[in-house]
C-alpha cells in the first residue's frame, strides 16, 4: 500500500495534467505569441535596477509536465532590458546560452503566459545584476544541452539561483532539471540555497531546503511538500497553492 501510494503522488498528477493539456487549445509554434504579459515595469516607468525570474509552460504535449525558464534584468536608467536563457536547438550556434536585448522579457512562451518567481527592484540590485552575469558567464555546459534530465534550460536557471542566493530562487516541481547540480556533482545546495540535495544526474534524489521544503526526485518528476507557506510539490500539475509572486 505505501508502494503504490508513493508511485501514485508521482504518476497521478501527471497524468491528470497530461489529460488537461490535450484540452488546451494550442497554435503551431510557428504561429504562437511572444508578446509582453506585462508583469515587467517599463524601464520609463522604473528607472531603477530590476532582476526578474520567470517560467512558463513549454509548448506543445511537454507542457503537461514542465516548464521553461528565464532570467530578466535591467540595470539602472537602460532602456531596454537582457534575457538570459538556453535554448536548446541553439547549440548548433556552439552554445546554447541565449542573452539577448528584449523588449518583452515577460513575454509568453510560444504562447503559453508565464509566471514571475523572483522580482527584485530597487538601487541595490545593481550588484545582483554583476552575479547574475558572473554566473551566466560561469555556467559550464553552454556546450551541451539534454531534454532529459538536464542539462537543460532550468539547470541553467537553477545554477543562478545557487549562485545568487538574493534571488532566494523556488523553481516549480515542473522545473525539469534543475536537479541536475553542474559539473557532474552528486551534492550541492537546492536552487533557493537555503538548503542542500542529493541528485544522481538529475534523474534521482531528494532535497530539503527552507524554502522549497522537501522534494523526491524520481525520473526527473518530482514531489513533495513545502511547509512555509504549506504547500503541495506536484509533478506536472506544480505547487499548490503556489507562493504569492
Amino acid at each position: 500500500m505505501a508502494l503504490a501510494c508513493f508511485i501514485g503522488a508521482f504518476f497521478v498528477p501527471v497524468l491528470i495534467s497530461l489529460v488537461a493539456r490535450t484540452f488546451f487549445d494550442q497554435p503551431h509554434w510557428q504561429h504562437s505569441s511572444h508578446a509582453s504579459t506585462n508583469q515587467a515595469p517599463t524601464p520609463a516607468e522604473h528607472p531603477h535596477p530590476v532582476a526578474q525570474v520567470y517560467a512558463a509552460r513549454t509548448w506543445g504535449l511537454r507542457g503537461a509536465v514542465a516548464v521553461h525558464t528565464w532570467l530578466a534584468v535591467k540595470r539602472a536608467d537602460a532602456d531596454r532590458y537582457t534575457r538570459h536563457e538556453v535554448i536548446g536547438w541553439r547549440l548548433r550556434t556552439g552554445t546554447v546560452v541565449v542573452s539577448r536585448l528584449s523588449d518583452a522579457p515577460d513575454g509568453q512562451w510560444y504562447s503559453n503566459p508565464p509566471r514571475l518567481l523572483a522580482d527584485l527592484r530597487g538601487p541595490e540590485v545593481d550588484a545582483v545584476i554583476d552575479k547574475i552575469e558572473a554566473a551566466v558567464a560561469a555556467y559550464p555546459h553552454r556546450a551541451e544541452y539534454k531534454l532529459w534530465p538536464g542539462p537543460n534550460s532550468n539547470t541553467f536557471t537553477a545554477h543562478i539561483g545557487r549562485s545568487v542566493p538574493e534571488l532566494g530562487l523556488d523553481l516549480p516541481p515542473t522545473a525539469i532539471g534543475k536537479d541536475y547540480l553542474v559539473d557532474g556533482a552528486v551534492f550541492g545546495f537546492a536552487p533557493s540555497r537555503t538548503g542542500w540535495q542529493l541528485s544522481v544526474c538529475g534523474a534521482a534524489g531528494i532535497l530539503v531546503a527552507l524554502r522549497e521544503g522537501v522534494e523526491i526526485n524520481l525520473l526527473g518528476l518530482s514531489a513533495g511538500v513545502r511547509f512555509w507557506p504549506p504547500a503541495l510539490r506536484m509533478p506536472g500539475l506544480g505547487t499548490w497553492p503556489r507562493r504569492p509572486s
